[in-house]
């Protein structure tokens, strides 16, 4: 039975994390294409942080809630073609809606839950796997035997690109702000963590490498940043721009992208089509989920946080003082 209402997590105007509160509202009803999940876990990620500052509005027609990935048991389905029926569990990466009782998603954005893996680690995947194929592996098509630099590497996305970097046989290095956050991205795989706090990173990837530099870089730091990573990627290399936590203005020196050949790309997820997501989903299933059931990569969870407690999560997100995914968990 689907009830009429639910629960979900309304962040009024925006502001800091106290505005994020409890609602009751209408459950979604699935369109053409769309399946109706019950969400047992949501993830928490960095452009919920954003959005719930009003930084980052909902593509059209998406759900103004806040929540891009979920996990739990589809319990209705739209019209037209459907490769999923009630009663299949799957972990969707959705447009918007996933910190509440119920969400909608594409079929073409839903995947599988891989064997061997919780509910709540299956919600932890969607939005870190996605971003890190279609980037690293699609966009930039980082190779076998290349060398891998990805900023961030104690996050999500990070602990993401260091394993799957691994697992298809790149080099891997990757800049954190501890000593343990060092300690748990050589754990994930990276051959070498750099705290840049204490060590100048630029300067230590262009040794480290033997003044050759990296093939490609993922980055959501941006700010200066960005013309560093321009300087530290070798011939021929690739840097992907993925978010910009220091904003994204920066000065740079284009010298380096013509005598070197480089590629400065970038792309962010929400906004692509159903289509295009479809496609990314197709790759992960074929290429990563075995990775995942042979236990060769795993998503990391740092904590979980009762829905109602929504904004304790944000604020632990916001401290950066995380490994790994922050949860949610919706309904048991």
């Amino acid at each position: 039975m689907i009830p009429d209402t639910m629960q979900y997590i309304d962040h009024g105007k925006g502001g800091d994390p106290s505005v994020m509160k409890i609602a009751t509202g209408p459950v979604p009803v699935p369109g053409p294409g769309e399946v109706l999940i019950r969400v047992r876990h949501a993830g928490v990620n960095r452009p919920d942080v954003q959005q719930r500052k009003g930084l980052y509005p909902p593509p059209p027609g998406a759900s103004p809630v806040m929540g891009l990935e979920v996990a739990g048991e589809i319990v209705a389905v739209g019209e037209g073609q459907m490769p999923w029926k009630v009663g299949d569990t799957v972990c969707a990466l959705t447009p918007g809606g996933g910190y509440a009782q119920y969400c909608k998603a594409p079929a073409g954005s839903c995947l599988p839950i891989p064997a061997g893996l919780s509910l709540a680690e299956a919600a932890a995947l969607p939005e870190n796997y996605f971003t890190v194929w279609s980037n690293v592996f699609f966009r930039a098509q980082l190779k076998p035997g290349e060398r891998f630099l990805v900023h961030g590497g104690s996050s999500g996305i990070g602990l993401t690109a260091i394993q799957l970097a691994h697992a298809f046989g790149a080099t891997v290095y990757t800049t954190v702000g501890s000593d343990e956050k060092a300690a748990a991205c050589r754990a994930a795989g990276a051959d070498v963590a750099i705290n840049y706090r204490t060590q100048d990173w630029a300067a230590e990837i262009w040794q480290i490498t033997n003044r050759r530099g990296v093939d490609v870089i993922l980055d959501m730091v941006g700010g200066d940043y960005v013309n560093r990573n321009l300087r530290s990627l070798a011939m021929e290399g690739r840097l992907v721009q993925i978010g910009f936590m220091q904003g994204p203005k920066a000065e740079i020196d284009a010298g380096a992208i013509l005598m070197k050949r480089l590629t400065f790309t970038g792309s962010a997820l929400r906004p692509r089509t159903n289509e295009v997501k479809a496609q990314i989903a197709g790759g992960l299933r074929s290429r990563v989920w075995p990775l995942l059931e042979q236990g060769k990569v795993r998503p990391t969870i740092h904590a979980s946080f009762p829905l109602a407690e929504a904004a304790a999560a944000h604020t632990l997100m916001e401290s950066s003082t995380h490994i790994g995914k922050i949860m949610l968990d919706v309904q048991s």
